[in-house]
């Protein structure tokens, strides 16, 4: 078991790294926001000026080698004329799933309360509901978006199959060990469990995973234990 001390420090040389990665990613300022590391659970506090910032900031921290969580605790403060009422951000929302190649428009509905945008409906595909969330998440005004999105695929997999190419398909991928996974399907759902290094392998392996025909949801029980140096 590690030692406080040994904890203790390896918490502070996380932390260092967020802060450099976040001084590194040009979407945020650095200045504004606060990193905290306890046992490689990172904590973001703060204020940002969009969402946008918000979300570039998360995925700034999971980007640092040995961070195993993020908690952001960051609050969106609209700065002076990046305030939108809710029924202009609901028209810039409608354009923008427009514009946005994989989004099946027609069947999502729009909400929006004190700039807070909540998605509801079907789509077939997980990719269709997260280009949903990025199209939305990058508009001017939005203070958050909340997904009522629900997944719904067509076809209907064969268990043992789908599992088998699933696992060729994490083999196949550079990113990603596939040795240390173990997929099981049972209908429609995907039980993910074993060990990864980071947490953006294992939301890759997640990624792969929901490429698969059929599949409606995925339990990612993958536990993260950075390689120590």
């Amino acid at each position: 078991m590690a030692s406080i001390s040994t904890i203790n420090r390896t918490d502070q040389d996380i932390q260092s790294a967020v802060l450099d990665e976040l001084d590194w990613e040009p979407r945020v300022r650095p200045h504004e926001i606060g990193v905290t590391v306890t046992e490689g659970v990172v904590t973001l506090t703060g204020r940002v000026d969009s969402y946008a910032k918000k979300w570039a900031a998360e995925r700034a921290a999971h980007r640092v080698t040995q961070v195993r969580a993020v908690a952001n605790d960051l609050a969106v403060r609209l700065v002076t004329g990046a305030e939108r009422t809710d029924p202009e951000i609901a028209a810039a929302v409608q354009h923008a799933l427009q514009w946005q190649a994989f989004v099946p428009v027609d069947a999502l509905d729009v909400t929006v309360s004190q700039g807070w945008v909540t998605l509801h409906g079907e789509v077939e595909w997980e990719y269709q509901r997260r280009a949903a969330e990025q199209a939305v998440g990058r508009l001017t005004g939005v203070r958050g978006v909340s997904s009522g999105m629900t997944v719904r695929p067509q076809v209907r997999p064969d268990g043992a199959l789908l599992a088998r190419r699933i696992v060729d398909a994490l083999a196949r991928n550079r990113a990603t060990d596939a040795e240390q996974v173990t997929v099981r399907v049972h209908g429609d759902m995907v039980l993910l469990g074993g060990l990864v290094h980071s947490i953006p392998e294992r939301a890759e392996v997640e990624r792969v995973v929901w490429s698969a025909p059929g599949i409606r949801e995925v339990q990612n029980h993958i536990a993260v234990a950075p390689v120590l140096s």
